[in-house]
């Protein structure tokens, strides 16, 4: 019997060797190991729990290793190992954190897979305390735990932490500098990286793709022209500008540093030219103050047949605002769907300046109601609109409105106290800002600014609404009693306060503005 399991566990070996096809026939497997009493193993069940990752259910794997009696340290490593390689990172600590439960320590293999998974999460707290690990279980002069020390301190925003891990490897590999640089560019320490990278090729290594886009996009950030021109010449150099990422990442560096005779150079000699450069010519041609060379470039690019990204029509619809286009404009909107300009925070806001722009403030106008997310640029955008449109009132209420669906007072302040400053007359002014106040519950800044209205004689032209009925206007004001109808129209008002509030109305009254009971609101 013992030798029919000892050719069985044989023939496992070698299938386990031979890898497997899918999940149904690796259960087999596991199936004759149970049969066996070899699924104690910790070989065999190794090789099982490496392979059931190659089908994506990590749920299969979990019962691999919580069946086992006695889990080792072998068998979490590969658990760790293969949650990280399926993206599975906060999985990953947990099983980390359960291996220690059981008293097992962490070794040289352990290490880089949770190191690599608390950078994706960004686990700074866990990041020391496996710091310290490693130096008390002796695995400091590992290159493979130093080098995911120093991503993990560099994701994390610990820069002089990571540098000082990296100064501290004797035997520097091109993972090391690559994840130096990579952490100086995060943490906007552009010039640091740009002197790491210089220190790379002095040390006579040969830098990736990656790394070239890492540091053009540090000369970038800096506007390093100098800088970028010596990188450029080294790319053209070693042959790395045949590289679409990198050629595309040279584009934009001379594209944000305005040099677009030398970004049309470089996007002109691409063999490949994706999305992403041509969309980076098309914006860079239209901030640069080009948008005839911006609306040409684009007409080529669909004659290539690709569809315009955000980015490309960003572009596009700022060429056409600066040049009055509407209809090129109104066209080009088209190629893509309204959904995606209303969706687009950045779409949106380029196609309510077209419009207004080009003197369609009523489409602007239609663009902005319809936008499902509105953030401070979009109503930025609206609010120019009205003003360039000659809309002032309308510009200083939606203002208003702003300050109230955002809430920043501190901004309203500065604004409006220098309105008054500037237009010490105008009402308007003082209203907004009181309402602001009120609107974030500072009821006592908001009575001090009507008070020094009323002191300073500034009267507020009181708000009215009118309706035309059988060629005759009628005018109301709040609380006016006036018209000859007045009693029936406050009782038909209060018959349908009455119904509205049987029917589950209830007031909003957030933006009611003074300091009163609920009730009373």
């Amino acid at each position: 019997m013992s030798s029919l399991i000892v050719t069985k566990s044989a023939d496992i070996r070698n299938r386990l060797i031979q890898g497997f096809s899918s999940l149904k026939h690796l259960k087999h497997i596991h199936a004759a190991l149970l049969r066996l009493g070899l699924d104690e193993d910790t070989y065999l069940l190794n090789q099982v729990l490496r392979f059931s990752f190659n089908f994506g259910n990590t749920s299969y794997s979990y019962r691999l290793l919580y069946q086992t009696k006695e889990p080792n340290i072998f068998l979490f490593n590969t658990m760790i190992r293969g949650l990280v390689l399926n993206d599975c990172f906060q999985e990953s600590i947990e099983v980390y954190h359960s291996m220690r439960r059981e008293g097992l320590s962490p070794d040289s293999f352990t290490f880089p897979f949770v190191l690599k998974a608390c950078a994706r999460v960004l686990d700074s707290e866990l990041a020391f305390k496996m710091h310290s690990l490693v130096l008390k279980a002796g695995c400091e002069a590992d290159v493979f735990v130093n080098i995911s020390l120093v991503n993990l301190y560099a994701k994390c925003g610990f820069i002089d932490n990571a540098f000082k891990v990296f100064d501290g490897i004797t035997e520097k590999n091109f993972a090391s500098w690559t994840a130096t640089i990579s952490g100086y560019v995060g943490v906007g320490k552009c010039k640091e990286a740009i002197e790491m990278f210089r220190r790379l090729l002095e040390k006579g290594l040969r830098p990736d793709s990656f790394i070239l886009v890492e540091v053009l996009s540090a000369c970038k950030q800096t506007g390093d022209l100098r800088s970028g021109e010596w990188i450029d010449e080294y790319i053209t150099e070693i042959g790395m500008v045949r590289n679409v990422f990198v050629a595309t990442a040279l584009v934009d560096f001379y594209v944000k540093c305005g040099n677009m005779v030398r970004a049309r150079s470089v996007f002109d000699g691409m063999l490949d030219k994706n999305i992403v450069s041509w969309s980076s010519m098309i914006q860079g041609y239209a901030s640069n103050g080009l948008p005839t060379e911006a609306l040409d470039l684009f007409f080529k690019m669909l004659n290539e047949g690709l569809k315009p990204d955000c980015y490309a029509m960003v572009g596009v619809l700022c060429s056409c605002a600066r040049l009055g286009a509407l209809e090129l404009g109104d066209w080009a909107s088209n190629l893509i769907s309204g959904h995606e300009f209303l969706g687009n925070p950045v779409l949106g806001t380029a196609l309510i300046d077209m419009y207004a722009k080009c003197g369609r403030m009523d489409r602007a106008w239609e663009v902005f109601r319809g936008m499902r997310k509105k953030d401070r640029v979009v109503w930025n955008a609206a609010i120019s609109g009205l003003a360039m449109s000659g809309h002032v009132k309308d510009a200083f209420g939606l203002f208003g409105q702003m300050e109230k669906l955002h809430r920043d007072t501190q901004l309203g302040e500065i604004v409006l106290k220098q309105l008054i400053a500037l237009e010490p007359w105008h009402s308007g002014n003082y209203v907004l800002l009181s309402n602001i106040y009120s609107a974030c519950h500072k009821w006592e800044d908001a009575a001090k600014i009507r008070s020094i209205q009323s002191e300073r004689g500034v009267k507020k032209i009181p708000g009215y609404s009118w309706i035309e009925v059988d060629g005759v206007v009628h005018q109301f004001l709040v609380g006016d009693t006036s018209h000859p109808l007045s009693e029936k129209i406050y009782a038909k008002l209060g018959e349908l306060a009455k119904n509205l509030k049987a029917a589950g109305y209830f007031p909003t009254t957030d933006h009611v503005l003074f300091d009163i009971e609920e009730e009373e609101k």
